[in-house]
């Protein structure tokens, strides 16, 4: 049984103007979520600025996420590193406060070969006894993990079950799922591609656009779930230019400043990631209005 099937959302962590860890405004973001229908809870991914915090922050954040949560909708921790060693720390960590699965990118900046990527991935995963999504995300890493390391992970080690998969690349995709038989739990790791991922199999996204929009993020899935794949495309045609602004520079300092736009004051981003720029701030408040997303007056 997969972790989740639908929208599950990448959520940002927010700081206090001294550029601490905000947990309280963290766990309204969760509230937030969980009422809006969000079916998973990703905390400490890319959105999250997972890599500009410390260890103690980084699992703490998880802790506050799953313990807020409570049980009522899974909670998949990130847990990734460039460093086997600190990867399986992480992801022991985050199982034992409870969390329904982990989500281990790929080592980055390291660049490690196929056959260590098999390495890593299996060491982390014999570490848990908790589901394993593999995050595939070259552009930010420099790595990317090909098809057939793909398959065969998922073939030989248990509780490999599934990826996130922010490629962009759907030829890519589609061979991972030929040469997996379709057996493995496949999320969209980008939320203009949710519709042409599930087309494929795929079971949902792990999504930025979720933050501000989870109803709408969840209803593009749940009309590819139901088989109306009319309706999701629809949705997802009309969801791109939010989608868009949302990536007018590198995430998440765009959505930061959509929930900031939106009242919820989760503060700005960790150096080096800086402010959006006014030009984009504008594109951005445009496209949220457009989605009748609600702003703070």
């Amino acid at each position: 049984m997969a972790i989740f099937t639908g929208a599950g959302v990448a959520l940002v962590t927010p700081f206090k103007e001294n550029m601490e860890v905000d947990y309280e405004k963290l766990e309204e973001l969760v509230e937030f979520q969980v009422t809006g229908g969000t079916d998973c809870i990703v905390v400490m991914g890319t959105t999250g600025e997972a890599a500009t915090l410390s260890h103690e922050e980084h699992l703490e954040c998880i802790k506050v996420v799953i313990n807020k949560v409570n049980k009522r909708i899974p909670v998949i921790a990130g847990t990734g590193s460039n460093c086997t060693e600190t990867a399986v720390y992480l992801s022991k960590e985050a199982y034992t406060y409870g969390a329904d699965g982990v989500l281990v990118v790929t080592p980055y900046y390291n660049k490690a070969t196929q056959p260590g990527l098999i390495k890593h991935f299996t060491e982390v995963a014999k570490s848990v006894d908790c589901p394993v999504v593999m995050y595939n995300i070259p552009g930010r890493t420099g790595c990317t993990l090909q098809p057939e390391t793909i398959a065969k992970l998922v073939k030989d080690v248990d509780n490999i079950v599934g990826v996130k998969d922010a490629t962009g690349n759907i030829s890519m995709t589609a061979k991972v799922m030929q040469l997996t038989e379709g057996n493995i739990d496949l999320y969209s790791g980008n939320d203009d591609q949710i519709v042409p991922i599930m087309s494929l199999g795929g079971i949902g996204v792990i999504s930025v656009l979720s933050n501000v929009a989870p109803r709408q993020t969840h209803d593009i899935c749940q009309a590819m779930l139901d088989g109306d794949v009319k309706k999701a495309a629809k949705m997802q045609l009309e969801a791109l230019p939010l989608i868009d602004a949302l990536f007018c520079e590198v995430n998440p300092i765009p959505v930061k400043t959509a929930l900031n736009l939106m009242g919820k004051k989760v503060g700005s981003m960790r150096m080096p990631l800086t402010d959006l720029e006014p030009e984009h701030t504008k594109l951005l408040e445009k496209a949220m209005k457009d989605y009748k997303i609600a702003l703070a007056e």
